[in-house]
């Protein structure tokens, strides 16, 4: 087994404190699916927001999948002008057999434009 990592990202429309965990539960959950990755596998996630979310900590939301023993580090992004409002951005390493052109990459809700050649549909 090898260190890989996946990255995420998706939107809320406002910054509100339970769309911002909702929409990152979510993502995580997609992200860990789609790669069927187990929470043991789990090694670390770092998360980004735009500097326009701050109602909560995206790593609430890992907590709250039962993740809680995942180290966990959060950082706002950098006011890019024309880069997605309200997004949430994640970094996950995990253990895994896969090859790293086998790692799906889960963009989600209007974070889609960050990666369109990343975005898939699920299989």
């Amino acid at each position: 087994m090898k260190i890989r990592a996946v990255r995420g990202a998706t939107t809320v429309e406002a910054d509100d404190r339970e769309a911002i965990l909702e929409a990152t539960g979510e993502l995580l959950t997609e992200i860990m699916s789609q790669n069927k990755i187990k929470p043991g596998e789990l090694v670390s996630a770092f998360f980004t927001v735009t500097p326009d979310l701050t109602r909560a900590f995206p790593a609430e939301a890992a907590r709250r999948l039962g993740l809680t023993e995942l180290p966990a580090l959060g950082a706002v992004e950098a006011a890019v002008p024309g880069a997605p409002e309200f997004c949430i951005r994640v970094l996950l390493h995990f253990y895994t057999s896969h090859a790293q052109e086998e790692i799906k990459h889960v963009y989600l809700r209007r974070a889609k434009v960050l990666r369109p050649d990343r975005v898939r549909e699920k299989d």
